[in-house]
């Protein structure tokens, strides 16, 4: 009878410490659980990162409540107030802690990668590659980067790996080039998929004001069908790279390169940035105008002109040293 009574004894205690609030080092405290990490181990370094309790005590209820198995490696963040019975549960739904990374409309990939590099929670796996073997690697070999990634926010997990990032950015980006591609009218100018993807980079990159982007995007598919040059400057900006100190000046609009839309009628080569969704739409659904100029306000918005005359006096108003475009 003593020994029933004791069992009993022994297990109400343990029921009660599963479900008292642990005691933190800190408010909140955030533990790595390892690939391959034993119970034992895990216990450890819980411990360690501010899980006050015996490790052993933790230790033995992993083994005792049979999940042990089920636990997932990833970064987890705990609150004053868990219990040792709330702790496993969430360890055994992988509710891990993740990590955030945005990318904005409107950037190049040179920008995106910069901001990769920040993002130390990440595991630089393609630090060494270069472009082609990166693209390669995604599933798009002999594709140039530039375009090829969706802006958005996207969450990982700690110690991931930002190839593993890129290739859903890159499929997110397929995905929705598809979904804007579908709208395609037969009489449209744009013939492919990548001049849609090329078009709406400059799209992204002209628009001030949200209201603007369709009437923007008819400017230049307006021009398209003419066979004028579009003269934008962003792909001038673009084509200059590092070169670009932030003043664009007349020998560079009359210097040729296969991004001086100046000098070239039809689409650059390569897109010249990541355009969102609104943009890729904006193209294959343009506004209704006849549109053939605009030139900024100085508020973000811009003023649309049928001809030429009607565009110099625009200019004459908003930006008495501007250019045509």
């Amino acid at each position: 009878m003593a020994s029933i009574l004791l069992a009993a004894g022994l297990a109400g205690a343990a029921y009660w410490w599963l479900e008292q609030p642990l005691e933190l080092a800190a408010p909140t405290v955030e533990v790595d659980v390892q690939p391959g990490q034993t119970p034992r181990q895990l216990a450890q370094a819980l411990t360690d990162g501010g899980v006050r309790t015996r490790p052993v005590l933790l230790y033995q209820w992993f083994r005792w409540s049979g999940d042990a198995r089920r636990i997932r490696a990833g970064s987890y963040e705990f609150e004053r107030g868990i219990t040792p019975a709330a702790l496993l549960r969430k360890l055994v739904a992988g509710d891990e802690t993740l990590a955030r990374v945005r990318f904005i409309e409107g950037w190049t990939f040179r920008q995106m990668r910069a901001e990769l590099n920040r993002s130390t929670d990440l595991r630089p796996e393609s630090a060494t590659m270069d472009d082609a073997a990166l693209m390669a690697a995604l599933g798009s070999p002999g594709r140039l980067p530039e375009g090829q990634f969706y802006p958005d926010t996207y969450t990982y997990s700690r110690g991931s790996s930002d190839l593993a990032l890129l290739r859903r950015a890159h499929e997110a980006m397929r995905r929705r080039l598809a979904e804007a591609w579908a709208q395609r009218t037969e009489d449209h100018p744009i013939q492919t998929e990548q001049d849609l993807l090329v078009l709406a980079s400059i799209v992204e990159k002209e628009t001030g004001r949200a209201e603007d982007r369709g009437r923007v995007a008819a400017v230049f598919l307006n021009r398209l069908r003419l066979g004028m040059p579009l003269q934008t400057d962003p792909t001038v900006i673009y084509g200059l790279g590092e070169r670009f100190d932030g003043n664009l000046r007349r020998i560079d609009l009359q210097t040729d390169t296969p991004f001086n839309t100046y000098t070239r009628t039809g689409l650059p080569p390569t897109p010249i940035a990541m355009p969102g969704a609104a943009a890729l739409r904006a193209v294959m659904q343009p506004d209704r105008s006849r549109a053939l100029y605009f030139v900024a306000r100085g508020d973000g918005s811009s003023e649309f002109s049928d001809n030429l005359a009607d565009h110099n006096r625009a200019v004459e108003r908003y930006q008495r040293s501007g250019r045509q475009r």
